[in-house]
């Protein structure tokens, strides 16, 4: 069996507002990841993938609480360390992150090669200069890009370039898991395709040994993600291998992703796209049932008030719905055929 690089749970993260109300984005989320495995984490906008993506680094800092829960990473329990602890032993080496936008994310007034050594003495790494440019060179060369841009400011590079040094950085100490947080959201499609190339070969040479990507383009978790994970409101739904997911999803709501995208390697003919009616909850106030009973067309009267834990109907796959998978199977095989 292989080994899990990382486990959670029942991780529990809040933002407090200026009125002091609580709303937790992330709601005993629990996961795990094999080393050598990637998972996918899909959901529209507000249902939590960056404020779990944040929260999996054990660096909490206002509005973002911890409340409980716990995080391991290749078993060392991460959950409610002092921010200063998490910096220096676990960001960069257990945990790092390329957050949304990671292009912007250089320091715009230090050229690329001080920032990186401003970067590891943040984490109090005792090297030379001369070690840190020389690690810093090898870097460069494997994820493409030219060692002259060490000596260049992140303005004077392209974007896809600006993206590459930043994952460059972010794993520059090999990290055992690796968080990417919609990392080629704001690329073209070559540059997309080549940072996610970059990641995975990562992943084959055993630089980076897990990966967490985070996105809401289900067909883009098919083809670089082992399994995907459905997220909605602060909570999982459901969980299965990529295919699964993709081409057998089971939740109400994850069967509504799919069905308002267009998956290639299904083909586009006669492919009628529908959307999700209404919106998300708001979480200062979730609901007392299931949180997407008000938009889900399947709801039944106990969903409302209800609320059910994440089940296993076959190995790998959970899901949490108050309906049966075969009832779901059922009514969803009725409307194909009509």
């Amino acid at each position: 069996m292989a080994k899990k690089i990382l486990e959670v749970k029942q991780l529990t993260t809040k933002y407090i507002t200026r009125q002091g109300e609580d709303v937790y984005s992330v709601d005993h989320v629990s996961l795990d990841i094999e080393e050598g495995k990637s998972l996918g984490i899909a959901g529209e906008s507000g249902c939590g993938k960056s404020t779990l993506a944040l929260s999996l680094m054990g660096y909490y800092f206002p509005p973002l609480h911890y409340t409980s829960g716990e995080i391991i990473v290749d078993g060392k329990n991460i959950s409610g360390l002092d921010p200063d602890t998490v910096r220096k032993t676990v960001l960069g080496s257990d945990v790092a992150y390329i957050p949304q936008a990671a292009m912007n994310a250089l320091n715009p007034t230090r050229k690329v090669g001080k920032f990186i050594e401003d970067v590891m003495k943040a984490h109090e790494i005792k090297m030379t200069k001369a070690e840190v440019r020389e690690m810093a060179e090898q870097r460069f060369k494997l994820v493409g890009l030219p060692v002259e841009a060490l000596d260049k400011y992140s303005v004077e590079l392209s974007g896809g370039m600006r993206q590459r040094v930043v994952i460059a950085v972010s794993t520059i100490l090999n990290p055992k898991v690796l968080i990417a947080d919609e990392p080629s959201s704001a690329l073209d499609v070559t540059s997309q395709k080549l940072v996610i190339k970059m990641m995975k070969d990562m992943m084959n040479m055993g630089l980076v040994k897990s990966m967490i990507f985070i996105t809401h383009e289900l067909p883009l978790l098919y083809n670089v993600t082992d399994d995907i994970m459905v997220m909605y409101a602060g909570q999982i739904v459901e969980r299965g291998s990529a295919h699964d997911m993709v081409f057998d999803p089971v939740h109400p709501y994850s069967r509504g992703l799919m069905n308002s995208i267009l998956v290639p390697e299904e083909g586009n003919r006669d492919v009628k796209l529908t959307a999700i009616p209404g919106t998300p909850p708001n979480l200062k106030h979730p609901p007392a049932g299931c949180r997407f009973a008000e938009r889900c067309r399947y709801a039944k009267p106990a969903c409302f008030y209800s609320v059910m834990p994440i089940t296993e109907f076959a190995p790998g796959r959970t899901y949490r719905c108050n309906m049966s998978v075969d009832e779901l199977r059922e009514v969803y095989a009725r409307e194909d055929a009509e």
